[in-house]
């Protein structure tokens, strides 16, 4: 284990210049003191079919091992028709199978979803949390991130200007970077 916990930020955007790419971005640079935060791309990942399996294609392979080998993920996502949009889905799917093989088992999690629109993402945020619950990831629960009106937030360079959500996003990264502590403690007694 690593000083800091290595953290795969998985963005569910696949637009370069998308708001949750900044946001990943913002908190990366936030974390910067206790985790090391690490985009994994997932725009060219062949859509999930077992068939594959037998010929497993590098970019499933290249975020099977980037997945693998981080401590702790971070899930950073718009909402696309109340759910998760279609290219995080796959990403997970990917990650998930065989299901002996599943990387995301175990590992300390959190979500932020975020959204121009007023309900911050609410959907998308509770759909992806449903999947961690059956992949076997412990959930940060609280402070929980639901990010509206992001389109007002970042200026023309990309960097986040609101106040009020940089003290959110770092009493959110305060919070994660706690959790992560946690969940990889050794138990009690374990030698």
């Amino acid at each position: 284990m690593s000083v800091k916990p290595k953290v795969a930020v998985l963005v569910g955007s696949l637009r370069k210049d998308s708001l949750s790419r900044k946001l990943a971005l913002d908190i990366s640079e936030r974390a910067a003191g206790r985790l090391i935060c690490t985009l994994v791309e997932i725009a060219d990942l062949p859509h999930y079919n077992q068939d594959l399996e037998a010929d497993v294609p590098a970019p499933w392979q290249r975020l099977r091992t980037q997945l693998a080998a981080a401590e702790a993920l971070l899930f950073v996502t718009p909402e696309y028709n109340r759910s998760i949009p279609g290219a995080l889905k796959n990403a997970i799917d990917v990650g998930s199978r065989p299901a002996e093989k599943n990387v995301f088992n175990g590992k300390p999690a959190a979500v932020i979803s975020q959204t121009p629109h007023k309900l911050g993402g609410f959907g998308a945020n509770h759909a992806l949390r449903q999947c961690c619950v059956f992949l076997n990831m412990p959930l940060l629960q609280q402070p929980e991130a639901y990010l509206s009106g992001t389109a007002e937030m970042f200026d023309s360079h990309g960097k986040l200007h609101s106040h009020d959500t940089a003290k959110f996003l770092d009493k959110f990264v305060q919070a994660f970077a706690a959790w992560v502590a946690r969940v990889r403690a050794p138990a009690p007694g374990a030698a």
